[in-house]
């Protein structure tokens, strides 16, 4: 009897020594072991080779259109870089921008606010090259400037730069339309990219920010020439075009290889590319979605 009281009495005990040593162990794996954090994770398994941010140049007011894009761009990846999309726009310039913005910002984080007046050809693309070396955190590989009447399948366009250098590269569909060499003359507005080394140089130089009226691709083409940079020039044709009978010798029919289809003006336009390349691909059967095509 008395042993079985001893026995009870020594349960708390035993049981307050076991959780003393289950804490030192497990105080010492958490010293003695990095934490197991997201960033980890995907540090550990990553195998993107490269990076590249995606500006596309758009206004304030074109809240529609930016939440189209972001779910066309959503649920587009690739395994090969890292591929962030931003949507560039000057100062804002009434309150329902500031609050309706501020909302997408918390939602999204995918605005960039230049310190500029909204203008197309006016160094709207200047005032977006040379400030990214200043306000971003992070550099990138390469930086693209885009329309927002451009669709971009995000998988060919990395595999289209895997191989390619990552410094005084200059690429994109070259003007005139017919031609074929890149150095002759500049890169369509539609969307061309930079290494990350020409955006610094155009945050530095005296060429670009002498000269920034006028039409910005052409602008752009022209800083480099008179600055002998980009000796690394692509232009990717056929693969980046305006969309059928939008533009003379700049646009053909819709191809599977295609990188850019540019001047979707219309909804009618964008159903067609987005039907083309099968976007919904991925969606699967469900009860949820009655009437959908499959």
């Amino acid at each position: 009897m008395n042993q079985k009281r001893l026995v009870f009495t020594m349960l708390p005990l035993m049981a307050s020594a076991l959780l003393v040593v289950i804490f030192i162990i497990f105080n010492h794996l958490c010293v003695n072991t990095p934490l197991l954090t997201s960033s980890n994770v995907q540090n550990s398994t990553s195998t993107k080779q490269f990076s590249l941010l995606i500006g596309i140049l758009t206004r304030a007011d074109n809240y529609a259109h930016r939440h189209f894009l972001r779910l066309i761009y959503g649920i587009q990846s690739s395994p090969l870089a890292q591929i962030d999309v931003k949507f560039v726009f000057c100062n804002l310039t009434k309150q329902e921008q500031r609050v309706l913005i501020s909302l997408e910002i918390l939602r999204f984080n995918d605005i960039i606010i230049l310190n500029c007046s909204e203008n197309m050809n006016f160094g709207k693309t200047y005032t977006y090259f040379s400030s990214l070396p200043h306000i971003l955190s992070q550099s990138y590989d390469y930086v693209m400037k885009a329309d927002d009447d451009v669709f971009l399948r995000l998988m060919p366009l990395a595999s289209s730069l895997q191989p390619l250098p990552r410094s005084d590269l200059y690429y994109g569909f070259v003007i005139p339309c017919q031609s074929m060499n890149p150095f002759v003359s500049y890169m369509s507005g539609m969307g061309y990219i930079l290494s990350w080394d020409m955006v610094e140089w155009i945050a530095n130089s005296d060429i670009p920010r002498n000269d920034t009226i006028g039409p910005e691709d052409k602008l752009v083409g022209r800083w480099l020439d008179r600055g002998r940079k980009a000796r690394n020039r692509f232009s990717n044709k056929p693969a980046m075009y305006d969309y059928p009978g939008m533009n003379g010798r700049c646009s053909h029919e819709l191809i599977p290889d295609t990188i850019a289809v540019h001047r979707l003006k219309r909804w009618d336009q964008w159903l067609a590319v987005i039907r083309y390349f099968n976007v919904t691909k991925e969606l699967k059967s469900s009860k949820l979605y009655h009437g959908l095509d499959f």
